[in-house]
This record gives structure tokens, sequence and C-alpha cells, in this order.
């Protein structure tokens, strides 16, 4: 992989969430333009190779700062370096981003209910949406469902918060929906697939999922992706194609 397509950022924060949860920000070169959803490759070097992953953005397209969010695949050759992570460390930034998981692949239906659906890592390209003030002129109803094991991986919680009071300030119609599945304690534990088909998240949205308004958007455990894509198209939602349809998808890993 020629190098001379990456530029060389400087670590400027790490937070670790839990033992295997951590997000990390990076300088922002000016060049770097992206759009919300969208996610970058990331460069590390190990011994003389330069190992790349993808990265979905955390930031708003707006900040002067580029945010991430990384989970450490065990026996991973690149989170198992990538977790050792701290400030001043550098690392590989490829100048163009890529994806597709953005709000702009909407055409039909119109945009009125917004549903970012998330588990684990996920998260990341939702949160900068949400960093968008698009987003919130756009969509009447947002619903942010972030699905993870335990209350301990519940990342960001605070964050969405100021979020939504910032970019959604006068805006009435966002809801934040936690799942968390190893607690039966929990409002709502089970997988996202069950919760669709059993009605129990529209019930916790306060809305139905309906095939001639709503924008419903997966990122995560490519499982998930999977099998909730299949348990929304049973409600009669379609896939979006050629800016036509409900459901957009990205895979993690």
């Amino acid at each position: 992989m020629s190098i001379e397509k990456f530029s060389l950022e400087k670590v400027l924060s790490v937070h670790r969430w839990t033992d295997t949860l951590f997000s990390f920000t990076m300088t922002r070169p000016a060049h770097f333009k992206f759009t919300a959803g969208q996610f970058a490759r990331i460069g590390l070097k190990i011994g003389d190779e330069l190992v790349v992953r993808a990265y979905s953005v955390v930031s708003s397209p707006f900040d002067e700062t580029l945010e991430f969010f990384s989970i450490v695949v065990p026996e991973g050759k690149f989170t198992s370096n990538l977790q050792h992570l701290k400030v001043g460390d550098e690392l590989y930034l490829e100048k163009i981003p890529y994806g597709y998981l953005t709000l702009a692949r909407y055409q039909l239906p119109l945009p009125q209910d917004l549903w970012l659906l998330g588990t684990g890592t996920g998260l990341a390209p939702f949160l900068s949406m949400l960093q968008d003030f698009e987003t919130w002129n756009n969509y009447k109803q947002i619903n942010l469902v972030y699905s993870v094991r335990t209350q301990a991986e519940l990342a960001y919680v605070e964050r969405i918060q100021e979020i939504a009071e910032s970019f959604g300030e006068g805006h009435s119609g966002f809801k934040f929906i936690p799942i968390i599945t190893r607690d039966p304690e929990a409002a709502l534990h089970d997988r996202l697939p069950v919760l669709i088909a059993n009605g129990e998240l529209e019930k916790a949205a306060a809305m139905q999922l309906n095939p001639e308004t709503s924008h419903v958007m997966l990122c995560g455990n490519p499982d998930m992706v999977e099998d909730t894509k299949e348990a929304l198209k049973a409600r009669g939602l379609t896939m979006n194609r050629r800016g036509e349809g409900n459901i957009a998808v990205e895979n993690y890993w």
C-alpha cells in the first residue's frame, strides 16, 4: 500500500470505556473532508508493515479534530497494538473518506422519521450524523437505538445527551433507546430483531416503523445487521437502492 496516500497525524486524547472499548481523537488535516456517516482508513506501522483498518468517524463534519471509537479484537493484529495508544503517538490517515451510510442516499420516502440502530462501536457514524444540524432540521422524529451486552459497555451516554441539547435545541422528537442484552432487569434486553418482531422497539419509541415515512440505518455486528434487516423487511420495509427504500446498512468487520 502506497504511503503517499496517507498523512501522518497525532493522537490528542484517549478515553478507555472498558478493558475492550476505547475512543481516541487525533489531528485533522485541512484536506480531509467527509460526510457524516462515512469512515476513514487509519494505519499503524507494525514493524516494517503499514497495517490499515476502517473506522467510522464519530466527529461532526465541522469539528477541527477527528474522533474514533474502537473495540479490542482478541489476537487482532491491529487493535492489539492500537489499544496501547497514548497522547502524542502518530497514526496514518488515508487522505480520502469512504462509505455510503449517509443520509444523502435517501430520496424516497422523503425524510420524516429516522431510526439509527447500532450495536457496540456501530454507534460511531450515528454520533457524527447527530452532530450535523441538517439531520435535526430534516427529521421530525429521531430514534437512536444503541444495543450493548452490559451496562459498562453503554458508552457516550452523557455525550448523547449533550449532543441532543446543543444540536437538537428546540427539537421535541428525539429519543435515546438503550438495549442491554445481558441484563434481564433492563427495560429492553432482547436482540434488535426480536424487539422489532414483537413490537417492543416501537413501543419504546412510541411510534411505528412505516414503509411510507421511515428511514432506518443499521451499523454494527454483521449478524445483527443481517437479522435486523430481515426483521424490518418482514414488516414491509425495503432496502434502499438508487435512493429509494427504507433500510441502509453498514457491516463492522
